[in-house]
């Protein structure tokens, strides 16, 4: 019973994203609406851990499970996906390196400040 509480509390942040993805103009996913409200609910203790932590931590050791969809589909779409392998090998190589860059300029920024105090 103590699963199902606490995974009804997450379903119910879930589905309070959804409807903002739904009435908010904005190009955000719900799953990112989901994220942020629950990093608040748990940051202001809105949502005391103990509440969720049991189903938050089975979700996330059985989540290889919710990739084999997705992985499914792209086998599927293989001859698609040789025609564009050099692209995405290229773009993902780039992203990365960006990425990689924008980070550590963040944390030597964020480092370099409190330094300073």
């Amino acid at each position: 019973m103590k699963y199902i509480k606490q995974l009804t509390i997450i379903l119910v942040v879930s589905l309070i994203a959804e409807l903002m993805e739904y009435l908010i103009p904005l190009p955000v996913s719900a799953s990112v609406y989901g994220l942020v409200l629950m990093l608040l609910g748990l940051v202001l203790h809105i949502i005391p851990l103990h509440k969720v932590e049991g189903a938050a931590d089975f979700l996330v050791e059985n989540m290889s499970l919710m990739f084999v969809p997705p992985v499914v589909g792209i086998m599927a779409c293989m001859e698609e996906l040789k025609q564009m392998a050099l692209p995405l090998v290229i773009a993902c190589f780039v992203t990365t390196v960006i990425i990689m860059g924008a980070a550590g300029r963040v944390t030597q920024f964020i480092v370099g400040k409190r330094r300073k105090n």
